[in-house]
């Protein structure tokens, strides 16, 4: 995610009647943007698409069968243009990895890092994660969850269409293994509050830094995005929470 677009609990605007506007519109996990796909990204799509892109988003993945093993699944919302997750996938090979992302270039980029890399533990969904969960991720599946900068929405008044609400966090634990975990980061510090603040307050999460604590060398891989902020100045908050028995 390192253009900070995606993901977000934003909700795609499309044209209709004043009665259909005041109708409340489904959860996203993303805004539709505008982007331009590069050259080798719109090749990789053509060419690889069907080899790296898992495209039914109607039935409970099958990992074992995607990747031809067992071995712990990662899944990441928002990778944007995918480099941290490519590294993560290179750096940890006993893992398997699953990204999604709604945005072409990106996807592009990321199937031409695999196709490049020759990567058999990183595939690609290219849809609405809030979706994804709900159909196709089963419970009890995933050993992580990661979201790192999203959209931090940071006028107040567009703060409800943050993504990590009480609400989502809750559909991901249910996905997450026994002793599970999920990793955040932001550069906003009032996000990084209300992440705290939600995960904190959900009984089953326990934070692996301790209380109120952000997460310290967690091996996150730094972003392009990430390098500009710190060059300019701005903090960057990790949170890491783990699934914990309920007994």
């Amino acid at each position: 995610m390192e253009n900070n677009n995606t993901p977000d609990a934003g909700i795609a605007k499309s044209a209709g009647s004043a009665e259909q506007a005041s109708v409340r519109r489904p959860l996203r996990s993303y805004v539709i943007r505008s982007g331009r796909q590069t050259l080798a990204q719109q090749e990789a799509i053509e060419k690889h698409w069907s080899t790296y892109v898992i495209e039914d988003h109607l039935s409970p993945l099958d990992a074992e069968a995607v990747f031809g093993r067992p071995a712990p699944l990662v899944l990441e919302i928002g990778f944007g243009m995918g480099d941290s997750l490519a590294k993560m996938a290179i750096n940890n090979p006993d893992k398997n990895y699953i990204g999604i992302e709604v945005h072409r270039a990106g996807v592009g980029k990321l199937i031409n890092y695999i196709e490049s890399s020759k990567l058999s533990n990183l595939r690609i969904y290219c849809f609405d994660a809030v979706e994804i969960l709900d159909k196709c991720i089963p419970d009890h599946s995933l050993a992580l969850v990661q979201i790192f900068f999203p959209d931090p929405w940071h006028k107040k008044k567009h703060q409800k269409r943050r993504l990590i609400q009480t609400a989502f966090v809750q559909d991901l634990i249910k996905k997450l293994k026994p002793g599970g975990r999920i990793h955040l980061a932001t550069d906003w510090q009032h996000y990084a509050e209300q992440m705290m603040d939600v995960l904190s307050g959900i009984d089953l999460l326990s934070n692996t830094a301790g209380k109120g604590q952000y997460a310290q060398n967690t091996g996150r891989p730094e972003t392009k995005f990430e390098r500009r902020g710190n060059r300019l100045g701005h903090g960057v908050w990790d949170l890491m929470f783990e699934l914990v028995d309920p007994d």
